[in-house]
């Protein structure tokens, strides 16, 4: 199934949830994140799409004046072609709806998203920090994220010297 094929399944199930958008690579889309469960779910389920292995699902800080992204790629291993859907949010409110009882893996994938980009997969069982500690500060791969001084009195090392970190 090619990308223009998937999109107007998409397109009529969902009227106006794909988001247009030239930047886009071969196998993207830029789906609307208000029905994304329900959409997830079609996407899983609809025998002609059968995205039935979530790969991963990372972030993107796109900037100071841009949104943070949500991206999955999705694969069907019956019709063996791929996507990646990307959905964009409000930098000062970034969440969308878990898929991680939809495909399993999306458990950790959204815990790792949240935990370095700040965004909120809601209705998560267990959403968590999984790489830095509960009570670390702020959300280490966003572009603007000016990382602590301490730790519980250590001190965080920020420069590195010629043989190695300090």
């Amino acid at each position: 199934m090619t990308l223009t094929e998937i999109k107007t399944a998409i397109e009529k199930q969902f009227p106006g949830s794909v988001l247009e958008n030239e930047d886009l690579g071969e196998h993207q889309v830029e789906l609307k994140g208000d029905q994304w469960l329900e959409l997830a779910t079609f996407l899983k389920t609809d025998p002609t799409l059968c995205f039935d292995q979530l790969e991963c699902i990372t972030g993107v800080d796109t900037g100071e004046e841009g949104p943070l992204q949500s991206r999955y790629n999705l694969h069907s291993m019956e019709h063996r072609h791929k996507i990646e859907v990307i959905i964009s949010h409000d930098r000062e409110n970034p969440k969308v709806a878990s898929i991680e009882q939809l495909w399993h893996i999306g458990d950790w994938f959204e815990r790792e998203t949240y935990d370095m980009f700040g965004i909120v997969y809601e209705g998560h069982r267990d959403l968590r920090r999984i790489l830095c500690p509960d009570d670390w500060e702020g959300w280490p791969l966003r572009k603007d994220y000016e990382g602590q001084e301490n730790y519980h009195g250590i001190i965080v090392p920020k420069i590195k010297e010629e043989e190695g970190w300090e």
